[in-house]
C-alpha cells in the first residue's frame, strides 16, 4: 500500500508580488488568511504591502499561511492523506500546525512572536554573519574549500545538508567574496545569500532568548501526523518532542540525509512538497527514491477539470 508524506519547504527571499497574488484568490488561502488575521487582529495583506521585503514578520507569517494552505488544496485536489510530515527549515512551524500539534491561529502568533525576537536580535547581534546556498558542489569540493578557509583562519559551519551537492554554509560576510570565487573555480555555485544567518551553534545567545522570551509561552500537544525532525531525522509523536525541535532549531544544522533515511524506514513512497519552493522538490537525494510532487501557488491556480 502506498504511503505518503507532507513536505514544508523553508523560506527564501520574497516580495509582495510573490505571495500575495495567491493569498487573495486562492479559496484555501483566503480561508487561512481569515484565520490569521483574527488571531494577530490586523490585515496581513495591508501588512505585507507596506512593509519590508525578505524575512520580515509579516512575511514569515504569509509563508505560514501559505504553506498550511496548501496542504489543505493538497488533500482536497490531490487527495492526498499523509501519514508523517516534515518541515524543513522555516517549515517546521508548518508541519507543526497541519500535524495538530498546536491550532494553526497559536502558529501564527508563536510566528509572529519568533520573528519579532529574532529579527530584534539582529540588529544588534551577529550583524556580520551570513548562511550562503551552495549548488553543484560535491561534498568532497565543498570539504577541500572550508579546509582551506580553516588554514586561512576563517570561521565557518555547515548550517544545511540537502544532498551531496547541496549545502548551506554560515560564516563571516567579510570572506563570502572569497568563498564564491573558490566554489566557482570548482565548478559550483552560489544561489541564495541569507541574512540573517540561520541554524549554527555560535547563535546558542539567540536561542536562549527566543526560549526566554517566546518558546515557553507556547505549549504544544501530540501531533496527530507524526513528525519527522529535520535535525536528526527522529519521528516526533509527542509534544514535548515538537517544543525540543522548534528550540533547537536555531543551533542545529537542516539534514536531509536523516530525512531520508526515516523516510525510507517508515515505508514512505509518495512525497509532496507544499508551499512556495525552489528546491527541495528538486533534490536528486528525493527525486531518485519518491515520486515527489509539488503543491505550490502555481500548481493550485492552474485551472483543473473537475473529476467525474
Amino acid at each position: 500500500m502506498s504511503r505518503a508524506a507532507v513536505v514544508f519547504p523553508g523560506m527564501g527571499p520574497s516580495r509582495f508580488a510573490d505571495v500575495g497574488r495567491f493569498m487573495t484568490v486562492s479559496p484555501f488561502a483566503r480561508r487561512r488568511l481569515a484565520e490569521a488575521d483574527a488571531a494577530l487582529g490586523y490585515s496581513l495583506l495591508e501588512a505585507l504591502r507596506s512593509g519590508p521585503d525578505e524575512y520580515s514578520a509579516a512575511q514569515q507569517i504569509a509563508f505560514l499561511v501559505n504553506s498550511v494552505a496548501l496542504a489543505d488544496w493538497m488533500e482536497k485536489s490531490l487527495g492526498l492523506r499523509p501519514d508523517l510530515c516534515v518541515g524543513s527549515s522555516f517549515g517546521e512551524r508548518a508541519a507543526v500546525a497541519y500535524s495538530g500539534a498546536m491550532p494553526f491561529a497559536e502558529v501564527v502568533r508563536l510566528t509572529a512572536e519568533l520573528a519579532r525576537c529574532e529579527l530584534d536580535y539582529f540588529r544588534e547581534e551577529h550583524r556580520d554573519l551570513v548562511s550562503q546556498l551552495v549548488v553543484r558542489t560535491p561534498s568532497d569540493r565543498l570539504a577541500d574549500v572550508l579546509a582551506t578557509m580553516s588554514r586561512d583562519g576563517e570561521w565557518h559551519e555547515i548550517s544545511g545538508y540537502f544532498d551531496d551537492t547541496v549545502h548551506l554554509v554560515t560564516m563571516h560576510e567579510e570572506h563570502l567574496a572569497a568563498f564564491k570565487a573558490k566554489i566557482s573555480d570548482r565548478g559550483g555555485y552560489c544561489l541564495t545569500t541569507m541574512r540573517p544567518a540561520a541554524h549554527a551553534r555560535v547563535l546558542a545567545p539567540l536561542r536562549a532568548r527566543l526560549r526566554e522570551e517566546v518558546l515557553r509561552k507556547f505549549s504544544f500537544t501530540s501531533p496527530a501526523v507524526p513528525i519527522i525532525s529535520d535535525q536528526d531525522g527522529s519521528l516526533l509523536s509527542g509534544g514535548a518532542e515538537v517544543g525540543a525541535m522548534l528550540d533547537a532549531a536555531t543551533v542545529s544544522p537542516v539534514h536531509w540525509g536523516h530525512i531520508h533515511d526515516r523516510l525510507v524506514n517508515e515505508g514512505m513512497t509518495r512525497i509532496c512538497v507544499a508551499g512556495p519552493d525552489y528546491l527541495i522538490h528538486r533534490l536528486d537525494l528525493l527525486k531518485k527514491n519518491f515520486d515527489v510532487v509539488t503543491a505550490s501557488p502555481k500548481d493550485a491556480l492552474k485551472p483543473r477539470r473537475p473529476s467525474r
